[in-house]
């Protein structure tokens, strides 16, 4: 089988997130099948930036033929970002030929965000005789509405819903990493039985095989909590408003006369704000760490006795949630304390952790407390949950085929 993703911020091992486009390919050709991926030359999601020569540049990426449109740069949510998506649209449209040059697609996915890439896929798949594959990573327009509360009216937003309902209609099969969006894309024009729930994942092979040590800076900074008898409660990744850190330093401050250390990983446009906060609490037991490349991820993970993730409490997450560092959490095999309220809780259904409320300092204390007073045999086997749980349903291998029936 041919397959076309096009998926804007597609990404890469070499140029970072997001990597479902990257996994998923390289599991298809691993099957045999073969796959381009299309993308945008600028995203906000990558670390490093393809360099792209003309209107669209061809590389290939451990066997994987990348297609780069070239985008214009942006920063924040405004207009410069509305205009790149508008860029990578039109380019689509007007690299269509070339795209599928010496390549029919016998599928063809529209997997960006937001919708309107389901246009051009839709042309491009009618001109192939290909399927038409809807991915739904996140429901737009609902989330700039819900979270950025712009109205349903505004122009941006109703070309937004009118796209959504253009591929709830006309795709083939509709795949979501939202396992509780089914109703809602019904609601939309979405026919009975083209729905597909295909969460996040992981690479099993990466915990194995591709394993790279901490700096030494970083392990020496844990070695050292380690031996002095602290219990370590680990985070890593972005420093956001969405991931509700503020409640994490407050749970800090009621267990600061307890032998309970709380490490942060990472950076994010909210760290300044939370190292002052720590500051003004004068706070002893919070430790802030730069970020770590990903490949010493599972290393960082396995230095702590549990690990923390956390969100605001937003209505949007009543469709589900599917948070690529709640799956590396998961393959860590470390207990799990897990802050958000959504359609699905995935702690809660294997037994790795502790649930609780979203944005609640004292129930992040009491749920560090309770997994520190665990025998350590207790907290391996809640750890280990996590981990079979993960590799049985989240495998990468295991995904990409179920995606692949999808689209039969």
């Amino acid at each position: 089988m041919n397959i076309l993703l096009i998926n804007h911020y597609a990404g890469s091992k070499r140029h970072g997130m997001e990597y479902r486009p990257y996994y998923m390919a390289r599991e298809w050709q691993r099957m045999g099948h073969r796959v381009r991926i299309v993308a945008a030359s600028n995203s906000h999601v990558r670390s490093v930036t393809p360099q792209v020569e003309g209107s669209l540049q061809r590389e290939d990426i451990d066997g994987i033929e990348y297609f780069w449109i070239r985008t214009p740069s942006y920063q924040g949510n405004g207009v410069w970002r509305a205009f790149n998506m508008l860029t990578f649209v039109s380019g689509l449209y007007r690299h269509g030929s070339e795209l599928t040059a010496q390549f029919r697609p016998d599928s063809v996915i529209a997997s960006s965000t937001y919708p309107l890439d389901v246009y051009p896929a839709h042309r491009i798949a009618r001109r192939s005789g290909a399927k038409l594959i809807f991915e739904v990573h996140d429901l737009w327009p609902l989330s700039p509405m819900e979270l950025g509360g712009m109205s349903r009216w505004h122009p941006f937003i109703a070309a937004m819903q009118f796209a959504e309902n253009f591929a709830c209609r006309n795709c083939d099969a509709l795949v979501s990493m939202l396992p509780k969006a089914e109703g809602h894309l019904r609601a939309h024009g979405l026919a009975a039985g083209k729905f597909q729930y295909i969460p996040n994942g992981i690479d099993a092979s990466e915990w194995t095989t591709q394993l790279e040590a901490l700096s030494n800076e970083v392990r020496a900074k844990l070695e050292f909590l380690k031996a002095s008898g602290r219990f370590l409660v680990g985070y890593a990744g972005a420093h956001g408003l969405a991931n509700a850190l503020d409640a994490l330093i407050h749970a800090a401050q009621l267990t600061q006369d307890e032998p309970i250390s709380f490490v942060l990983v990472g950076q994010g446009p909210e760290k300044r704000h939370l190292e002052e906060l720590a500051r003004e609490l004068r706070l002893k037991n919070v430790e802030f760490m730069p970020p770590v490349p990903k490949s010493q991820i599972p290393a960082l993970l396995d230095s702590f006795d549990a690990l923390f993730i956390g969100l605001q409490r937003q209505p949007l997450f009543r469709f589900g949630i599917s948070p690529n560092k709640l799956m590396d959490y998961m393959m860590a095999g470390k207990p799990i304390i897990h802050s958000i309220e959504a359609g699905n809780d995935l702690v809660a259904e294997c037994g790795c952790g502790i649930s609780i409320p979203p944005e609640n300092p004292v129930a992040i204390a009491d749920a560090a407390r309770a997994i520190a007073a665990m025998r350590v045999e207790e907290r391996q086997s809640m750890g280990a949950r996590g981990k079979r749980f993960v590799l049985g349903n989240h495998d990468y291998r295991v995904l990409a085929t179920r995606f692949l029936e999808a689209m039969v």
